[in-house]
Formats: C-alpha cells, sequence, structure tokens
C-alpha cells in the first residue's frame, strides 16, 4: 500500500498562509476538545502537524472542500482536533501538571 502526500511548495505564501491557519485551527482545536488545555505555543504547535495531518486525511479520503481559506481552515481543524484526541487518549496530554 502506498500512501501519496500531497505536495506543498514551501517557497510560495500559501505556506505562511497555511501556517498561520494552521496556528489558529490549534487554539480552536485545543477549546473545543475541552478538558485541561496545554499553553497557548503547544496548541499552536498542534494546529501546524493537524494542518498537514488534517490536508492528508482529506486527501486520503478523496475530500475536496474547494479553494479558500475557509476550506483550509476546516481541512486544518478536523487535522488538529483528530490530533489533539489521538495524543490525549494516548498520553493524557504532553505532560502532566501537579494538581
Amino acid at each position: 500500500m502506498t500512501i501519496t502526500l500531497p505536495t506543498i511548495n514551501l517557497g510560495s505564501s500559501d505556506t505562511l498562509i497555511f501556517i498561520l491557519v494552521g496556528l489558529i485551527a490549534g487554539i480552536l482545536a485545543s477549546t473545543s476538545v475541552g478538558g485541561r488545555r496545554n499553553s497557548l505555543f503547544v496548541d499552536m504547535i498542534i494546529g501546524v502537524i493537524g494542518a498537514f495531518f488534517g490536508r492528508w486525511i482529506f486527501g486520503v479520503f478523496g475530500i475536496n472542500l474547494g479553494i479558500g481559506l475557509i476550506p483550509e481552515v476546516i481541512e486544518a481543524f478536523v487535522g488538529a482536533f483528530v490530533l489533539l484526541l489521538v495524543l490525549r487518549a494516548v498520553g493524557g496530554g504532553f505532560w502532566h501538571r501537579p494538581a
């Protein structure tokens, strides 16, 4: 089984927008998942990784939301949301804070 990843041109302005959308999606996903919140920096990193993950998920299932900022936000949010659920299910987050 071969998994093809979407191509991303790191030299374009679309990449900057993609990263900014990921930062926003991380904060929104962390708020949506609820429970214990991570730091703002960690939420943003999860959002950027989740944006790549969301684009991959939508590509694997052949879902095309169209072009524009709103579909990118939706993809990034879904990816960050799923990533946060997996991280919290596996390890309870990144670290355990004392109660």
